[in-house]
């Protein structure tokens, strides 16, 4: 999101200097570049605005698309404490990725749906995504890579939302 803060303010900057310069003309004088530069920001502000609203709008979807598949699990066992995430990386279409590690400490194969929050520096969620993990053997440990649904823009952390074993 800071990023888009960042282009935001640059839109807001470089319009309000493209319409003072094209204001420079003596037919219109500086009243009329005034009144453009207000009109090219409030513009960017405008795009801004929705900018923020559609990454707002994403989030949402993507986390009720995480509590619906997470209500799919039948008699899942909290397993939070049994999940490692790896470092988050960006992969080749730009998207955030993470390594997800689970240790099945049950006597029989398990399945696991695990929710991944990626994050900002400032705790903001940005993204949450389900990884499923199928058929780890009992006592043994299964992997599996958590996938931001968009891009994600800054630094990004990870962290384990809910773990369910099934």
């Amino acid at each position: 999101m800071a990023g888009v803060r960042v282009r935001g303010l640059a839109a807001v900057v470089l319009a309000a200097l493209a319409a003072g310069v094209a204001g420079c003309s003596d037919a219109d004088g500086p009243s009329g570049a005034a009144s453009r530069a207000a009109s090219a920001v409030e513009s960017a502000g405008a795009r801004v605005s929705a900018a923020a609203s559609e990454a707002a709008e994403t989030v949402e979807s993507a986390a009720a698309v995480a509590k619906d598949k997470l209500s799919e699990v039948k008699d899942g066992i909290d397993v939070k404490d049994d999940v490692e995430l790896g470092a988050p990386a960006t992969d080749g279409d730009g998207r955030t990725t993470v390594l997800v590690s689970v240790k099945n400490s049950d006597a029989s194969k398990k399945s696991f749906a695990v929710q991944v929050n990626f994050k900002d520096e400032g705790g903001k969620l940005l993204d949450t995504v389900v990884v499923t993990i199928s058929d780890v053997a009992a006592n043994a440990t299964g992997e599996g890579t958590a996938r931001s649904t968009h891009k994600l823009s800054g630094t990004v952390k990870a962290e384990t939302g809910s773990a369910l074993r099934y």
